[in-house]
């Protein structure tokens, strides 16, 4: 008896020192790569994109991974999660796209996942562009279709965004412009819809809450989307502005090119500019013929824009007229004005092939 006594501890031991060794063995295969990297080859060639969409559970993860081939057992990816979350290693798993690579352990799989080092790309959207030059730029990067991101923003998402102007058709003006870097699974049309509302959040509405203007947000962009069509040199972008208001301030027609554009759909250049006949199509955003602003804006404005529509210094120029290299001629009265549309107009006829057309002629004025 006294010899069993004895024994019992040792064999209690052995077992023990069994189970921790299988335990050990089970964990080091569990957690090793679930393919072993070959010698010579790219890894590259290994890697296969994941996605993780917001609010997936941890053990969800696991089990996905695991079906994938990427990692040997949901168990032990539970038991590492559970141990991260023991010492506090940043906030959990993070939605977003992930490259993974089954040749990687599970503790660097975890660690990718956890801190977030999603795959990302990129997009720019050039100050002055319009939903539709969006929508095709999106369209031939692979990110969505051209026609479900102009339906996106129609589908006004007020519920996520409710400093936006009340019964707008759609964010036309309130795509902010820039350089984008987002995450590659987060293209589809409503995501890019909101990442450039939240900018337009952090960039654009503070200037227009931090300073007093005599517009209503709406006016505000709309007056500044108009002010970015015309404005090609930046010195020349504040009077503009100016003018504008001015007009507006005296209730005369704005008599703004890109406002026709906007509202026919199309593009004037020097050689093929507005006729009177498409100046004289009736159309709501036709500030030749309708007084006050366009009912929605007709572009994604820039901040510089912005700003100087915020509240517009006072000018003695009632009229502009396009050099068509940029610049403009500003004048004060109608007869300086038709004037200047005269002689730049002989100079562009005079540079041209083409014979000097006599009726349906273009109407370059602003």
């Amino acid at each position: 008896m006294r010899g069993s006594k004895r024994l019992f501890p040792i064999v209690l031991l052995a077992l023990a020192a069994l189970v921790a060794g299988q335990s050990w063995a089970w964990w080091s295969w569990a957690t090793a790569p679930v393919q072993a990297a070959e010698e010579g080859a790219d890894d590259k060639d290994s890697f296969v994109q994941v996605q993780v969409p917001p609010g997936t559970a941890s053990n969800q993860i696991g089990q996905d991974l695991e079906t994938a081939g990427l990692i040997r057992s949901t168990t032990a990816w539970k038991v590492l999660n559970k141990w991260k979350s023991f010492r506090g290693e940043g906030s959990g798993v993070q939605a977003g796209s992930y490259i993974i690579s089954p040749t990687q352990p599970l503790d660097e799989i975890a660690d990718t996942i956890w801190s977030g080092d999603v795959i990302t790309t990129s997009f720019t959207i050039p100050e002055g562009w319009n939903r539709e030059q969006m929508a095709e730029r999106f369209e031939a990067q692979g990110f969505t279709t051209a026609e479900e991101f102009l339906a996106a923003t129609e589908d006004v998402p007020y519920e996520r965004f409710s400093w936006l102007p009340e019964d707008i058709p759609h964010v036309e003006g309130f795509l902010y412009p820039d350089t984008y870097q987002i995450d590659s699974g987060a293209t589809d049309a409503e995501a890019l819809v909101d990442v450039m509302l939240r900018q337009f959040e952090t960039v654009a509405l503070p200037l227009y809450e931090d300073q007093l203007s005599d517009y209503s947000l709406l006016n505000w962009v709309t007056l500044a989307s108009i002010v970015e069509k015309e404005a090609v040199v930046p010195d020349e972008r504040d009077q503009i502005a100016s003018v504008f208001a001015r007009r507006l301030e005296e209730g005369i027609t704005l008599g703004s090119d890109p406002t026709v554009e906007y509202g026919l759909g199309i593009v004037q250049t020097p050689e093929n500019p507005l006729t009177y006949a498409q100046v004289e199509t009736p159309n709501p955003y036709n500030t030749y013929i309708n007084s006050g602003l366009t009912p929605t804006p007709i572009a994604s404005p820039g901040v510089a824009s912005l700003e100087a529509s915020l509240d517009p210094g006072p000018t003695n120029f009632l009229y502009f007229v396009a050099r068509y290299d940029g610049t403009h001629v500003f004048s004060e009265t109608l007869g300086e004005h038709e004037a200047a549309q005269g002689d730049i107009r002989d100079r562009i006829d005079a540079s041209s092939d083409q014979p000097r057309r006599t009726s349906g002629s273009s109407r370059a004025d602003n």
